[in-house]
């Protein structure tokens, strides 16, 4: 009963705490000190400027100030160069007199009066620094192209640290890609490098954003050549090594340069903003996306930049903390990084710092500091800037971890208390002072203040007040002495009095009356009702005609008592200023409608309360345009051999301008009905010379065109023919190849019959060998555009050329092209073959290039082949089928990946062509180190008893060495499949089997076996039992149901409900009389009263009531009810006023549980008569 007391009086503490809240000290009162201006905690200078750290209050008396630098009083008054103004706090340095760097340090303010101190918080001033960049030169970067590259940025360490950016000597920006971007840290990536990404002058900058400066890096100079270009480069260098071919430039899948590894982990603070990147190499360029394995991204806060590669979060909460997955990707494959984020926290507040409390004498309060962080914050109280501990003792308060409980506090104790809660990520310090006041009421809203709403509006009417205690507010309307606090009005907490949907009879004078123990204040406010502002004629949508006019009208109705103010716009902008747009009370007129003028008008009626609008829409037409008509008039002059002059007229326009003239040819000679297009010209030449060609018939036309599209075309011109000439050109595309080892096929693309300039068209082809003193064979080819060259030697050069000849002349003399005999299999093997084991897995061969002359064909590259002999575990061969790697291009080695661990393996190396493969080397001979052993094959459980069983196994398949012993495990797991201590045991190589004791019966095991090699412990097997149950134990665990004395027990439980159900149908056919002695006593009339479901009370009944049927009973047909002898009823005995009948007259209602009503009202000395129907129902909870 004392923990319930206490707690209600805690509950109205908070309460009357949460009211005082809401008071404002005036000024003009006693009031301890309040910080209303401080500087940041984290205050950063500008050496070059005067120092000015904030620190300002409020109170009465006004307070004084002093200052502390790191933890020592700050004397203002022995230092020349710190000044502080008259009853303010904030401190300047003047630094022409002193060095910035002198006054760094952390400072706090104390504000105090007779009535407390405030204090701000602790300010670190620190001044921005810009440091210079190191001058080093920077040597050049030579790089393979194709491959990746990381240009280093690395700026100076600056206060605040600088923004990063990348350009050139002429400050250009260095454009950026998905191919190439900019790190977090400044870094310039390129997942792989082009030609083009030579350049002598890439360039980091560093802005220092504080002192408005910019620190740049000595150019870098990066050149990317192809992997010739590089060895020759290099090889004075490198003592030719071939440095560059270990990472050939070929397509690649994607591999992460920045974060490393598979996995990584960071930590952010909430609120703050989460940055991850992703940056991959690979080729063709990788793209980047990002997921969230434990759930979704935020879609609101969560943005992408660096073409994807950056995830920002912002205002990050713990429920950004998880698992985040970037995945690269490109046509060859794929990678994944996944990152895992912790969300830690500052403190931070969960309902707000603590409020100043106002308390009358004897009054009680609280001061709540509640805050949250991650870890969780500490919390320490001070008074008046000491320990609280330290603070004089006050027996009507006490400290209860974030809160102070003040009970009947007394006139002087009135103080600043400070509360401070911090973490190891930072802290929170805020004052609330208790001022002790006994004030009688004032009213702040000012006297006879006017409110205008609209009808239908919301009308807020306003009593602010101040008092202590803290004022009662009551409002009166006009004259009336009832208080309005019922509908259609609602009071608030801080006095507001609202009317949701104000009404015209809701206008009138308002009475407000703050009321305390000491006196009373009351205020007058009047409230005015307008009518609405409506547009009664809405601006129609028009459609004019250009150099037309157009009204647009727009009828107002709004309340008489309100200015009202008509504006036009046009497409939500103002209206041009032009004359021709004429704005009247009601209605826009524009003369003279232009294209321009098309567009969406709105009218807007505004007046002080409110506005309405109206948007209408102006389309501007003329003449439908169509296509132009064709040109007419074709005629030919200026005619020569290779050009004629062609002029027309244009026909109409139809209101839109010919935009140009298309000029198309038919050549009645070869491709009679075929238009083809010759030329075209603007829409405003009316004349077009014309290049023709040698024996064609021209026939011309012109069509015209707009912005609908072509006329019809005009009718031909008369033919014109030119003259037959030798061809002007030859055929292209010439090339020479080889289909057979010894032939060569010559090709080439034909001449067209407008390119053969006369008739009979052939071809001369020619070719030599190309050595020296070789002659030009030449064959004449007609109607076809190869020629195929028989017995040549194996893949030989030969200089080709194919010259046009027509029956007047022959073409310009050809080029002169190279093409290469028929190629035939290498017949030169790979000398010198030889292996270098890198590790258990990875082997790199070696081979001396073969000689070009036997590659006879071009050389595409070597395949090597290599198979696994047998395992040096177990000497019988394999049967393995050989794998295959294929090393394009000159390559003189290549690694051998995927190799099994301790095994031999041969190899041998083929040069290949286009036309197949050459013969294979010498046999190479390599053998594998140990490397891990697999899984053990097998691990079964047997001889399972009480508390042993026994675990065997079979060794693993790949044992990938020699098997040195194995490491067993184990652990109990209970039924929450928690896992208990861990038992280990190493056992020998030659064991595969064993026996363990002393192990719980009845209980689930979980068993973990992986073998060993001196390489290390490889991958495990696991199983799981159970040790055997205990007999005595699973002999007491007997099934309760099987019981004689239960199966017993249950029947007389069954056959007592029998009986009684008996004796309930009996009595309840006769009519069985209840004692109703008490009962009449209580009521004058037997007639039950119903109560309210609500709150449990009678209704009001009236006797004319008395003959009424019970509810829920059957009436008579005769619409009567017959009483019996007696006036007692059951309903007179029942829980309330729901008794009901079954349809086969059974009461269920009086016995079926107690009523809500009933269970919350009586007590447990209440009479109630017998139920048997209580009874079964508590046998059967029983059962």
């Amino acid at each position: 009963m004392m923990e319930n007391r206490r707690m209600e009086a805690v509950l109205l503490v908070l309460i009357l705490g949460q009211l005082a809240t809401a008071l404002e000290v005036p000024l003009d009162l006693p009031q301890p000190p309040t910080i209303t201006q401080q500087s940041p905690k984290d205050h950063i200078i500008d050496p070059r400027e005067n120092i000015r750290i904030h620190c300002e209050a409020k109170g009465n008396p006004h307070p004084s100030f002093s200052w502390t630098k790191d933890g020592i009083h700050f004397d203002t008054d022995s230092d020349s160069s710190v000044t502080m103004k008259q009853n303010h706090g904030t401190l300047e340095v003047d630094i022409s007199r002193a060095r910035a760097e002198n006054y760094e340090g952390v400072y706090q303010c104390t504000a105090r009066n007779s009535h407390g101190t405030a204090v701000s918080n602790n300010i670190v001033v620190r001044q921005s620094r810009s440091p210079l960049w190191s001058k080093d030169k920077i040597r050049p970067m030579v790089v393979q192209e194709g491959v990746s590259l990381v240009l280093p940025c690395r700026p100076p360490a600056g206060l605040p640290p600088p923004i990063i950016f990348w350009m050139d000597n002429n400050f250009q920006k260095l454009p950026q890609s998905k191919r190439v971007s900019q790190s977090l840290n400044g870094d310039l990536y390129f997942s792989n490098v082009l030609r083009e990404d030579t350049r002598n002058d890439y360039i980091c900058y560093a802005r220092f954003t504080h002192t408005q400066t910019i620190q740049q890096k000595q150019p870098i100079t990066v050149k990317v050549l192809n992997l010739d270009a590089i060895n020759d480069t290099m090889a004075a260098f490198y003592n030719d090594t071939d440095l560059f071919s270990e990472a050939p430039a070929d397509d690649r899948k994607p591999t992460f340069l920045t974060p490393s590894g598979p996995s990584s982990s960071m930590m952010v603070l909430r609120g703050h903003t989460l940055e991850m990147e992703c940056i991959a190499e690979g080729l063709p360029t990788p793209d980047i996306s990002w997921t969230k394995v434990s759930g979704d991204l935020p879609e609101q806060r969560v943005s992408f930049q660096h073409f994807n590669k950056t995830l920002l979060i912002k205002t990050v909460s713990e429920s950004d903390a998880g698992e985040y997955r970037c995945t690269a990707r490109n046509p060859l494959g794929s990678v994944h990084h996944t990152i895992s984020v912790t969300v830690k926290a500052a403190p931070y507040w969960i309902i707000g710092p603590p409020k100043n409390l106002v308390l009358a004498p004897g009054e009680d309060g609280v001061l709540t500091c509640r805050a949250s962080g991650i870890p969780k914050p500490t919390i320490t109280w001070a008074m008046n800037g000491i320990p609280i501990e330290n603070s004089p003792e006050d027996l009507s308060r006490k400290v209860e971890d974030d809160m102070i409980i003040f009970t009947g506090v007394q006139t002087g104790s009135s103080a600043v208390y400070q509360c401070n809660i911090s973490n190891q990520y930072g802290y929170l310090l805020s004052n609330a002072f208790v001022n002790v006041l006994s004030e009688s009421p004032r009213v702040l809203t000012p006297f006879n203040k006017i409110y205008q709403v609209i009808k239908n509006h919301q009308a807020l009417l306003d009593c602010s007040s101040f008092g202590s205690p803290i004022p009662k507010i009551k409002w009166f309307k006009d004259a009336s002495s009832s208080t309005l606090d019922g509908d259609p009005y609602i009071l608030h907490s801080n006095g507001t009095l609202e009317i949701p949907v104000a009404q015209a009879q809701n206008s009138g004078k308002y009475i407000c009356v703050a009321s305390n123990f000491i006196s009373n204040s009351e205020n007058h406010v009047h409230l005015e009702v307008k009518e609405p502002t409506r547009i009664l004629k809405q601006p129609e949508h028009r459609t004019v005609q250009r150099g037309r006019s157009v009204v647009f009208e727009c009828t107002v109705k709004h309340d008489p008592s309100l200015i009202p103010t008509m504006t036009w716009l046009k497409d939500d902008g103002e209206l041009p200023d032009d004359e021709r747009f004429i704005v009247e009370s009601d209605r826009l007129t524009i003369t003279d409608v232009t294209e321009a003028d098309a567009g969406m008008y709105t009218c807007i009626m505004n007046t002080t309360l409110d506005h309405d609008s109206a948007t209408s829409k102006l389309t501007v037409v003329e003449a439908i345009p169509e296509k132009p008509d064709p040109p007419t008039d074709l005629e030919l002059t200026d005619q020569k051999k290779r050009s004629v002059q062609l002029t027309w007229t244009p026909g109409d326009e139809h209101n839109s301008p010919i935009q140009q003239f298309l000029i198309e040819y038919q050549d009645s000679l070869h491709h009679r009905g075929h238009w083809h297009n010759l030329t075209s010209v603007p829409g405003t030449e009316t004349t077009a010379h014309l290049k023709l060609s040698p024996y064609v018939h021209y026939n011309f036309r012109v069509l015209a065109l707009n912005s609908v599209g072509y006329s019809h075309p005009s009718h031909p011109s008369r033919m014109y023919k030119t003259d037959p000439a030798a061809p002007d050109e030859n055929p292209s595309d010439v090339h020479g190849f080889g289909t057979e080892h010894d032939n060569l096929v010559i090709s080439w693309k034909p001449l067209s019959s407008l390119q053969s300039n006369g008739p009979g068209l052939h071809y001369e082809v020619s070719w030599r060998q190309k050595r020296p003193g070789m002659e030009w064979t030449t064959e004449t080819v007609a109607n076809n555009s190869k020629y195929i060259v028989s017995g040549t030697p194996t893949f030989v050069p030969y200089e080709i050329k194919v010259k046009a000849v027509n029956n007047y002349g022959a073409g310009p003399e050809p080029t002169v092209v190279v093409g290469f005999s028929g190629e035939d299999l290498p017949k030169a093997v790979p000398e010198n073959v030889r292996a270098v084991v890198i590790n258990s897995t990875l082997a790199r061969v070696h081979w001396d290039p073969v000689p070009p002359h036997s590659v006879r064909g071009h050389l595409k590259g070597y395949k090597v082949y290599y198979w696994r002999e047998h395992s040096l575990h177990k000497h019988h061969p394999d049967h393995t089928e050989k794998d295959i790697l294929t090393f394009s291009g000159n390559h003189t080695h290549g690694m051998l990946p995927g190799l099994h661990p301790f095994s031999a393996y041969f190899f041998e190396i083929k040069a290949y062509n286009s036309k197949g493969e050459g013969p294979p080397s010498p046999k190479g001979r390599f053998k594998t180190p140990e490397g891990v052993p697999g899984p053990p094959a097998s691990l079964v459980v047997t001889n399972q008893s009480h508390e042993a069983l026994t675990l065997e196994w079979s060794p693993p398949i790949e044992h990938n060495g020699h098997i040195t012993g194995y490491t067993l495990k184990y652990q109990p797991v209970n039924n929450s499949n928690e896992l208990g201590p861990e038992e280990e045991m190493a056992l020998p190589a030659n064991e595969t089997s064993v026996t363990l004791h002393n192990l719980k019966y009845s209980k689930r095991y979980k068993f973990v076996l992986n073998a060993k090699t001196n390489r290390g412990a490889g991958p495990t097997i696991s199983q799981e039992a159970f040790t055997i149950m205990d007999e005595a134990v699973a002999s007491r665990q007997v099934d309760i149901a099987t019981q004689g004395w239960f199966i017993g027990l249950m029947c007389a439980i069954a056959l007592l409900i029998l009986i009684l159900l008996i004796i309930c149908f009996i009595q309840r056919n006769k009519g069985g009389k209840y004692p109703v002695k008490e009962k009449e006593d209580a009521h004058t009339d037997p007639e039950f009263q119903p109560m309210k479901d609500d709150d449990c009370t009678f209704v009001e009944y009236s006797d004319n009531e008395d003959h009424k049927p019970l509810k829920g009973s059957r009436t008579p047909s005769n619409g009567t009810v017959k009483r019996d002898d007696s006036d007692d009823s059951l309903v007179d005995y029942g829980e309330g006023g729901d008794g009901q009948f079954n349809e086969d007259g059974s009461f269920i209602g009086q016995y079926s549980g107690k009523s809500s009503c009933r269970d919350n009202t009586e007590g447990p000395e209440s009479s109630e008569a017998p139920s048997p129907i209580n009874a079964m129902n508590s046998l059967n909870s029983f059962v």
